[in-house]
């Protein structure tokens, strides 16, 4: 539309000096003054926050024939502003390819100076609340790479690398160009908050992928060897679909559902560029899938990340500030639907382990619906205790609850999640060399996880060298 190329043409002439916003508006020949003369004052009053916003999101290195000014302007109306309503021609299109990133950086400026609405940010010395200062995690993508090339590559670039870190508070002391290893989730690298890595040649080859470090707790916490069949059950975007990928080593076979075909369409391309080979794409219900088709006879493995409320999603509580809490209506729609999920994939015939995560705070989607599973499976199914280290138990809400897993950016640095993993009992007396009569007793004995096989190295030592050069 013409009024956001007239509203930059004005910004620009402001910032050289070439005269007032009220003159400039005036002598700018467009028709709607009233409408103008908003613009560039509201855009003008948040410069600061949309430069912020704009060179964390990368949209001018990624669109390099857009103007600063017009970025600008652009950027308030998607964000700040009416959002592009009724209008906006193929500067909508535009900006709509980067909406995603442009709002997610928005937020975490918000978390970082501590504030939850647009205004807040424009106060100076804003206080940072306990969420700022989250980290950077990247998981390292073992289809492509190894841990060992990654990290010699960063300390090239000028990185210094610290080793694996001890404890958490390792990771809230990150600062500048410093990196770690995580002291829990394997090949998973923590930088400095604020530390931007969305343009970064192998982030953008795929051998790094960028993931929240509680959300990489799934795939790692089910843990299917190569060669298991394993079903995603509700698998976009694809983040943990890809891990699990990587976990098999592409030996196995993936079946990934979803509802959503252009988010299926999105997680086709990330597995594609993270190498994925072993993923079959469908567009279907999970809930409608026959665990007595002959597919699916070999699956022992099911991650299970339903649809939620999404009240531990740091963007989400920024954006929408009562998203921590939706109504009770809601949860309870929510939880149905969870809880029918989750007992869908009990009585698959072959399955030994299933977690069950969501990006929920609410105890009616995480330790409720754990809980009415189990009782509808009594003796078939139980909890089993993992990552004794983590310090974010689930709530004790009935005998074994602690088995489960919560984080938060308080406590892990990550956002708001839970993780239940749940074993066949048959499973778990074999995996821990349990007795009948321990099996029974209400709560599982905590056992240490078993250890993982070293991976072997997936590269020769020496330079790191992207695909193609």
């Amino acid at each position: 539309m013409a009024v956001y190329a007239a509203a930059a043409g004005v910004l620009a002439g402001v910032e050289s000096r070439q005269g007032s916003i009220k003159g400039l508006v005036y002598s700018s020949n467009f028709q709607n003054v009233k409408q103008l003369y908003a613009l560039v004052c509201e855009t003008q009053r948040y410069s600061a926050v949309l430069d912020a916003v704009i060179a964390s999101a990368g949209l001018l290195r990624a669109e390099k024939k857009l103007r600063p000014h017009l970025a600008k302007v652009l950027v308030y109306e998607l964000l700040l502003g009416k959002g592009f309503r009724g209008g906006g021609g193929r500067w909508k299109a535009l900006l709509g390819r980067h909406q995603a990133r442009l709002k997610a950086e928005l937020a975490r400026l918000k978390v970082h100076r501590g504030v939850s609405r647009n205004e807040d940010l424009l106060e100076v010395g804003s206080r940072p609340g306990p969420a700022s200062q989250l980290p950077r995690f990247v998981r390292i993508n073992t289809l492509k790479t190894c841990s060992d090339d990654v990290v010699d590559y960063f300390k090239r670039k000028g990185f210094s690398y610290q080793g694996q870190a001890s404890s958490i508070d390792d990771l809230r002391a990150l600062k500048g160009k410093h990196f770690l290893l995580d002291p829990l989730v394997p090949e998973l690298l923590v930088f400095a908050a604020q530390t931007d890595l969305h343009e970064h040649p192998l982030y953008r080859a795929g051998h790094l992928i960028l993931q929240d470090r509680a959300s990489c707790l799934p795939a790692m916490l089910l843990d299917p060897p190569p060669g298991s069949h394993v079903i995603d059950a509700c698998a976009a975007p694809g983040n943990k679909t890809s891990h699990l990928a990587a976990l098999l080593k592409n030996q196995g076979k993936i079946f990934a559902f979803d509802l959503d075909a252009k988010r299926l369409a999105s997680m086709a391309t990330l597995l594609a560029r993270a190498g994925v080979s072993c993923c079959e794409l469908a567009e279907e219900d999970f809930l409608a899938v026959s665990p007595s088709d002959p597919r699916y006879s070999q699956v022992r493995y099911i991650l299970l990340d339903p649809s939620c409320s999404g009240s531990g999603m740091l963007s989400r509580q920024l954006e929408e500030p009562g998203a921590c809490t939706p109504s009770p209506a809601r949860l309870h729609a929510l939880a149905g639907f969870q809880q029918r999920a989750l007992c869908h994939a009990l009585t698959f015939p072959s399955l030994q382990r299933l977690v069950y995560s969501t990006c929920s705070l609410c105890q009616e989607e995480n330790e409720d619906v754990v809980r009415d599973a189990l009782q509808q499976n009594p003796g078939a199914f139980r909890l089993a205790p993992v990552l004794p280290p983590w310090p974010h138990r689930g709530l004790s809400r009935f005998p074994g609850a602690e088995h489960c897993l919560r984080a938060s950016p308080e406590t892990t640095l990550s956002g708001g999640f839970f993780v239940a993993v749940i074993e066949r009992v048959e499973a778990m007396l074999g995996r821990h060399r349990m007795t009948p009569a321990e099996a029974s007793a209400p709560e599982c004995t905590p056992s240490p996880a078993p250890k993982r096989k070293k991976r072997r190295r997936q590269a020769a030592a020496g330079a790191y060298t992207l695909p193609g050069t």
